[in-house]
């Protein structure tokens, strides 16, 4: 095995192990809570979308 072979070898598997740790240590998402993505980085907080806007 070459060293590039080893190095890709060691990130994956560091990678592979902070996902593991961030998925088992992190709160659940809750899709039902998160804001639209239209509205990402907006500053404004979304309640609906274009559809349930008043007329």
């Amino acid at each position: 095995m070459s060293h590039t072979h080893k190095l890709q070898a060691v990130f994956w598997l560091v990678l592979s192990a902070f996902l593991a740790w961030d998925f088992l240590a992190s709160d659940p998402v809750d899709l039902r809570n998160e804001p639209p993505l239209i509205a990402a980085g907006s500053g404004q907080a979304s309640s609906g979308g274009h559809c349930s806007m008043a007329k």
